[in-house]
């Protein structure tokens, strides 16, 4: 993997318990063949952070969501590209002349999700509440809080399959943990306008799925043909 650097001699200032089995680096791993298996050390190239070299390889082959990614056990930090289990749908963009109240001067971006129930990866699912308008300001921000949420779509991370919060219905379609604000003209239930940390907010949400601006994988290896998204002007 690009984003493993092996070390090869860990530095005393370095020393440090492993995330993964909690051994000292300069130790053998928890997961090594016996005391004396000192297989190395990997650094992490973003991040910094250093796992044992046995670790790692244990950490990837018994991680069930990893999906072509990596996950920094420290500081959460992902490599590579994270994809999710969100069944196919529709996501839909257009744009209004109005403005979204906090962002007078700029126009609106409207963003509608929609869903059929049906069977994925063997479960049925409903789809209660769908379709689901979104609302985003059109400005500088706001455009590349669009960017990347259409980005977090192509990875299938906006919904997945669980238990509705609201209404604790189970194999139902969620959000996963990617706030979007479907109220236009009120705030008064927390998921409207106006709301001057949201787009700061769900920039961060975003960052934390591995959908970030500064994203280099701009080829996504996603279904694009089952998830379809199309932006139009009003």
């Amino acid at each position: 993997m690009p984003f493993l650097n092996k070390v090869s001699h860990v530095k005393k200032k370095d020393d440090g318990p492993c995330p993964i089995c909690m051994s000292e680096l300069s130790e053998a791993s928890g997961f090594s063949e016996g005391p004396l298996d000192t297989s190395g050390v990997y650094k992490l190239s973003k991040c910094g952070h250093m796992l044992h070299t046995p670790c790692v390889k244990a950490y990837i082959k018994n991680s069930s969501s990893s999906k072509g990614s990596f996950q920094c056990p420290t500081c959460k930090k992902i490599y590579g590209i994270k994809t999710g289990d969100m069944p196919p749908g529709s996501m839909s963009v257009s744009r209004m002349s109005s403005s979204l109240p906090g962002h007078h001067g700029y126009g609106t971006i409207q963003i509608v999700y929609s869903f059929r129930p049906g069977v994925h990866l063997g479960k049925r699912y409903v789809t209660n509440g769908f379709p689901r308008t979104c609302y985003v300001p059109d400005s500088p921000q706001g455009q590349k809080v669009l960017k990347l949420l259409q980005r977090a779509w192509d990875r299938k991370l906006t919904f997945t399959i669980g238990t509705s919060v609201t209404t604790g219905a189970s194999n139902t379609l969620v959000w996963n943990e990617i706030h979007h604000k479907t109220e236009s003209t009120t705030n008064h239930s927390g998921h409207g306008y106006p709301d001057p940390n949201y787009l700061d907010n769900v920039t961060a949400e975003l960052a934390a799925q591995g959908v970030e601006d500064s994203d280099d994988n701009e080829n996504d290896e996603s279904d694009k043909d089952s998830n379809s998204s199309s932006d139009n002007d009003l």
